[in-house]
């Protein structure tokens, strides 16, 4: 089959695993979450509070993050490069069906009618302060408007790629991936009140940037390889 009829089955494959986790997560949530301890209504984020912004912009990010080490783990047969992948894949996919429950517990919309990152735009994080490539000629709505989002050449260059080319490249847009991620989750610590999305926000801020340094890492050792070649 094709490398597009590969990625065809790949990006649904995720949306499922997503859904999956959602469906878990919000049966177990429901329940009690309708009232407090004491009877009173919970209240519940709003259509354009910095919870629900977070939580549709964090999915969005982290549906990338999985499709990029698909693509890896069927480029490389590095055990390293692969567990690291698995292991992103894993861990994001749960936290994207966590955000994608919040969304359906709170009754809004999965989809927003706002431009993505406006929650964040109203904290004094700076995104300008890093290089995200194609999202600074981004229109508001895209995906690129996002921190460290790779561009759509990025993926196209990634799914072409193999073996340690392949490394390089998906440890490059990876760094950046997560520089952008905990970008995110901070602004969202600056920003939410409701508590279980400050604690995933907090779990992104922590092991995303302990992953940063094994990705560095990685990408160093594999770029001095290539350059004695």
């Amino acid at each position: 089959m094709s490398e597009n009829g590969t990625a065809a089955r790949r990006i649904p494959t995720v949306a499922v695993v997503i859904l999956v986790a959602a469906v878990v997560g919000v049966a177990g949530m429901v329940a009690g979450s309708a009232l407090t301890d004491g009877g009173d209504p919970v209240s519940r984020p709003g259509e354009d509070s910095a919870e629900a912004g977070f939580a549709r912009d964090m999915q969005a990010h982290h549906v990338q993050a999985v499709e990029m080490s698909t693509m890896v783990r069927d480029a490389t047969d590095d055990p390293e490069v692969r567990s690291l992948a698995l292991d992103i894949m894993l861990t994001q996919q749960q936290q994207a069906g966590q955000m994608y429950g919040w969304l359906e517990q709170w009754d809004l919309p999965q989809a927003s009618r706002s431009a993505r990152m406006q929650w964040m735009r109203a904290t004094d994080s700076s995104m300008g302060s890093m290089d995200h490539g194609a999202e600074a000629t981004a229109t508001p709505d895209s995906d690129a408007a996002m921190p460290g989002m790779a561009s759509d050449e990025d993926l196209g260059n990634l799914a072409h790629a193999g073996g340690v080319d392949a490394e390089i490249l998906y440890l490059r847009l990876m760094v950046a991936h997560h520089e952008g991620g905990v970008a995110m989750a901070q602004a969202a610590l600056d920003l939410v009140g409701d508590e279980d999305v400050r604690r995933l926000a907090q779990a992104i801020v922590s092991s995303q940037t302990t992953e940063l340094t094994v990705l560095s890492d990685m990408l160093d050792a594999r770029e001095a390889a290539s350059a004695d070649q």
